[in-house]
């Protein structure tokens, strides 16, 4: 069962030291369970969204490899601000919700708004998920509604599960290519990090 209180919570920054790496800010709800099953290949049902963790996670793609330093952030809502380290030096925004809330699917929104008000017209790659895929039972938001909403952001869309670890990877592997993708595609040699 969802915990109420942790609906569209905002989550994952991460912070890089080297200029060339790719650095992504996270805003999730059922963000931990997310990265712990990206990072570890397990999955956490429950877990406390008031403590910050720091993660790294090495991902080869297509040849090139990439170091990842995933900081998961205490959770925040619709209501919080957001410091101004969110907007520097970033290279892309994943959004997530949770199919089964429409409180997560409005909050994501609402994020959404707050990104474009802090990052101006600065153009960066944004990446809407639909987590809890898996239940289906309890699904009320459609992956149509997903897709249009995000097509409507003019960003990329897919739909995952915490439980299920290809679908974890999948979302940071596309997250990674989508940041390439707007930077011209990353040159030989060049290492990217992905942050959360």
């Amino acid at each position: 069962i969802p915990d109420p209180k942790n609906e569209g919570t905002c989550s994952h920054i991460l912070k890089v030291p080297v200029s060339d790496l790719f650095c992504f800010v996270l805003f999730i709800a059922g963000k931990s369970s997310l990265t712990i099953q990206f990072v570890e290949g397990q999955f956490v049902d429950s877990y406390d969204p008031t403590i910050e963790n720091t993660f790294t996670k090495m991902i080869t793609i297509n040849g090139q490899e990439y170091h990842l330093q995933l900081v998961d952030t205490a959770g925040q809502d619709e209501y919080s601000i957001f410091p101004q380290t969110y907007s520097i030096d970033i290279n892309g925004y994943i959004l997530v919700y949770s199919v089964t809330s429409n409180k997560s699917f409005e909050v994501v929104q609402v994020i959404h708004e707050k990104l474009l008000d802090m990052v101006g017209k600065v153009q960066v790659p944004i990446m809407l998920v639909g987590n809890k895929n898996d239940l289906h039972m309890e699904r009320v938001i459609s992956c149509e509604e997903g897709k249009a909403l995000a097509e409507s952001w003019n960003a990329a869309f897919m739909e995952s599960s915490a439980k299920e670890n290809q679908t974890a990877v999948e979302v940071f592997r596309r997250m990674i290519l989508e940041a390439e993708k707007m930077d011209g595609g990353v040159q030989p040699g060049k290492t990217s990090c992905s942050m959360m």
